[in-house]
């Protein structure tokens, strides 16, 4: 069994960002990244230590959001937005919504369904998802996607987000915090309470917008949930 606290796994994670970096060039070729995500996954092998967002567990700030988050409803549905290796959803899961979860990599989907097979997960483009996902979710949940992408693409990727959420729904936003001081290095760029709050442009209310540290890096996160309607 992989043990993702080990100093094995620590030191396999640390080889593979310096090699990942190697490769990025931080969308200069494709403001996406399409290609360069594809490769993450593609060079990996079975080791998730060479995925870099890749704990084997739950982002630490959804868990707690889960906890202490009201049930759902018998039919509500949640969409787990860059599922990757499934963790996120498979807590989302636990919590008794019925999820999907999706990722841009067909690789990542093969290996989230390995992991939790009785959930369900598809390989999707954020900016070309399937129509019928429009409005069809009670929870959005968005883990990392939107630092993950230069300021163009991510203005297109919060609007296509926001989408998916149905009238009196939620979408849950976990990302890196930064001040506002000066430009943004990255990738990943870490976001500033304003370009968090674009997202109430696309019709949705901001209910709480917390910065907090996450306990896995111990740097500054936004965890903002937003309701539709």
């Amino acid at each position: 069994m992989i043990d993702p606290d080990s100093a094995g796994f620590a030191a396999r994670r640390l080889a593979a960002r310096a090699r990942l970096d190697a490769m990025d060039d931080a969308g200069a070729s494709d403001p996406y990244r399409r290609a360069w995500f594809e490769k993450v996954y593609e060079t990996a092998g079975d080791d998730p230590a060479q995925i870099p967002w890749a704990d084997l567990k739950a982002h630490p700030l959804l868990a707690a959001w889960l906890a202490q988050a009201e049930a759902p409803s018998r039919d509500a549905r949640a969409l787990d937005i860059g599922c990757g290796l499934g963790d996120n959803a498979a807590a989302i899961a636990a919590t008794s919504w019925h999820v999907t979860g999706f990722d841009l990599s067909p690789r990542a989907i093969r290996w989230a369904s390995s992991r939790f097979p009785a959930l369900d997960f598809v390989a999707a483009d954020l900016f070309a998802p399937p129509a019928d996902w429009s409005g069809a979710f009670d929870l959005v949940h968005e883990c990392y996607t939107l630092q993950a992408l230069p300021d163009a693409p991510r203005a297109q990727a919060m609007r296509q987000i926001a989408r998916f959420v149905r009238p009196g729904g939620t979408l849950l936003v976990i990302a890196r915090a930064r001040d506002g001081m000066g430009p943004a290095a990255g990738p990943p760029w870490a976001l500033t309470r304003e370009e968090i709050m674009h997202l109430t442009a696309e019709g949705l209310r901001a209910e709480t917008v917390e910065q907090l540290p996450d306990t896995t890096d111990g740097k500054p996160h936004w965890r903002a949930a937003f309701r539709r309607g």
